[in-house]
């Protein structure tokens, strides 16, 4: 009786649910606002409203009196503080007639920022209102929709510092990128010799061990959730135990980076069959003998937890050099969300293949081929190690890993994972009999292609594919490549002077040695002959390097968000310069003054989109 209502209640609750996705489903959030308190000079201020809007939708420019509903903010505190007029930055302005409304209307279409101008009357300040815009499809339109702020400063002559909110869309597509290659993790987990063989075994005993295939299937969907848990719990452990600000800090620290380095290359080592990394026998062993006599859930979850633990040998590499590119990235977020994409591709073909048994008879069996990707891994991880070691190699100026020599070691380990794979040099956990199957020599050939690839990179070619790892072009021992831009200046104050002599404009490029965006925007961006043209004859370059280890001459002692700091290394004063200037703290970060110290242009930060590049300067210029 108890069943029968149990059936009845949840098929009504599944039936209210059903029947009300329509009225979700009318839900419409065509339009995202990020707002944002920017401090722009002495005195003065911005809230930016940066909109990112769906393809198909639109959202209407500033004063318009009639027809569709106009960008406006409406203030209902404002002490101490005096606004100028709203203005638009970041986007294009169309202007079309418009049927629906009868009238031409000026409308922007996927991106906008729209900016509110402040004069700050006294170092007490109150400002709170709300941001109104309107948003139209072709074929209806949105009510009014309201972004509350509210900001206000007491009690201090310090500036007031915060992250700069443009990042966001950026922040949440590194998110998905953490997540696929967390994905891409596991999949190669998966068919590596400690991880493959154990599939049939596991799903066949969960098969087998029940008579009944529903509740033998049941459990191998809880040992794959299990799976999950215990990698996202990983994730999760490694954040508590570093933090938010230490995880941020990793990606220019000298210590942790030559520790990756050494990590990475210990790991790359491992999978050449120098040595084997395991976890001690009895952790395993305890483990098991605990999941036979737990039994139910507590049971395959520990027999999950023995498979970490067995497997240790082949994942560990590859679950810390995960690691240890999502934590340079300085995302709070980034190691559980990637342990979470790891963990589920490891988890899917115990699920999978209890569904569809039948499927384990046509997986590729075990064999030398699970070896194969082993070093293949190795090689890579030994390459990306140097990556570590050059960030800091440079953040303390020792010079031992220039570009040329970086590019050197990279060469050479490409034609040497070439040879492994046509079979011109084994290692020690490889077959006796050595087959180059089609698939090794497909591998080989992009092996020896990447490394030719690299080599023109040696006489100064920019090679965009690895231009987020290598070291900047600055460190070049040799180059012929005259279409770089470099800055003039690394010195603030420096550029400041030139930019008053000269009556140019200064162009703030807030960098970092650490900064993976900033070399691809080096690359990508800011070489492009029409950028360059710009830069070089219009504006004054300043690069300010805000991990540069370089002691001052003295430190400097300032104030921050009414607490006492003290700056000790050049990096530090660049990075308080962009903080409590600009209100941002990531890199790549760019700006646009004028020899007043006074901004030109809302601020950009890492975007590869060169049209849009462009369009900022030349509205710097104007």
């Amino acid at each position: 009786m108890r069943s029968k209502t149990f059936r009845h209640s949840f098929f009504i609750l599944f039936s209210l649910l059903f029947s009300a996705l329509p009225v979700f489903a009318q839900i419409q959030e065509p339009v995202k606002v990020s707002t944002t308190f920017v401090p722009t000079g002495e005195g003065s201020a911005e809230i930016r409203f940066a909109l990112t809007i769906d393809k198909g939708w639109h959202v209407y420019s500033t004063n318009i009196t009639d027809g569709p509903v106009a960008a406006a903010v409406t203030f209902e505190t404002l002490e101490g503080a005096e606004a100028g007029e709203l203005t638009f930055t970041d986007g294009e302005e169309h202007d079309e007639y418009d049927t629906m409304f009868g009238m031409n209307v000026r409308f922007f279409e996927q991106r906008v920022t729209f900016v509110q101008p402040l004069t700050l009357t006294s170092a007490d300040y109150a400002v709170a209102g709300y941001f109104q815009y309107g948003a139209c499809n072709d074929t209806n339109c949105l009510p009014p929709t309201n972004e509350e702020f509210s900001y206000n400063k007491k009690g201090s002559s310090s500036a007031v510092v915060q992250e700069y909110k443009g990042a966001d869309i950026s922040s949440r597509k590194n998110l998905w990128a953490i997540f696929f290659a967390g994905v891409l993790g596991g999949l190669i987990a998966l068919v590596t010799p400690c991880v493959w063989p154990i599939i049939p075994m596991t799903v066949s005993f969960f098969l087998k061990r029940n008579k009944d295939k529903k509740r033998g299937r049941r459990d191998a969907y809880l040992y794959g959730a299990s799976i999950v848990v215990i990698y996202v719990l990983l994730g999760l452990l490694i954040t508590l135990i570093f933090g938010a600000s230490a995880l941020n800090a990793l990606s220019t620290a000298a210590i942790p980076n030559l520790f990756f380095f050494l990590l990475l290359l210990v790991f790359g080592f491992s999978f050449l069959g120098a040595f084997e990394l395991t976890l001690p026998s009895s952790w395993s062993t305890s483990v098991d003998g605990k999941a036979e006599k737990a039994g139910g859930l507590l049971g395959i979850f520990l027999m999950a937890f023995t498979l970490t633990l067995v497997s240790f040998s082949c994942t560990g590499p590859i679950i810390g050099f995960l690691l240890v590119e999502v934590g340079t990235t300085g995302n709070i977020l980034g190691p559980t969300i990637g342990m979470l994409g790891f963990s589920l591709a490891l988890a899917l073909p115990f699920t999978l293949f209890a569904i569809f048994p039948a499927w384990l008879k046509s997986a590729p069996k075990s064999g030398g081929w699970m070896n194969t990707v082993k070093v293949v891994l190795a090689f890579v991880e030994i390459a990306f190690s140097l990556k570590f070691l050059s960030v800091a190699d440079l953040a303390y100026g020792w010079g031992i890993l220039g570009r040329t020599t970086f590019l050197c070691l990279w060469i050479v380990l490409a034609l040497l994972l070439g040879c492994y794979l046509i079979g011109w040099i084994r290692f020690r956990h490889d077959d006796e009999v050595h087959h180059t199957s089609v698939t090794r020599f497909v591998l080989a050939v992009i092996s020896f292609a990447f490394a030719l690839y690299m080599v023109p990179g040696l006489w100064g070619a920019p090679c965009k594919a690895i231009s987020a790892f290598a070291p900047p072009m600055s460190t070049q021992d040799f180059n012929l490549y005259d279409k770089t831009v470099h800055a003039q200046f690394a010195d603030y104050d420096e550029a400041l002077a030139a930019a008053r002599a000269q009556g140019k404009p200064l162009m703030l490029d807030f960098s970092g040695y650490g900064c993976v965006n900033c070399r691809k925007m080096e690359q990508s961006v800011l070489s492009d002959d029409r950028v360059r043209a710009i830069i070089d004859s219009r504006y004054i370059l300043v690069t300010l390097m805000v991990d540069d280890k370089t002691s001052l001459p003295a430190p400097l002692h300032v104030t921050e968000n009414g607490r006492a700091v003290t700056l000790r290394t050049v990096g530090d004063k660049w990075s308080y310069l962009q903080r409590s200037r600009f209100g941002a703290n990531a890199q790549p970060f760019y700006v646009l003054m004028d020899a007043d110290e006074q901004l030109l242009a809302s601020p950009r930060s890492y975007d590869e989109d060169i049209p849009a590049f462009l369009d900022w300067l030349r509205s710097g210029l104007k």
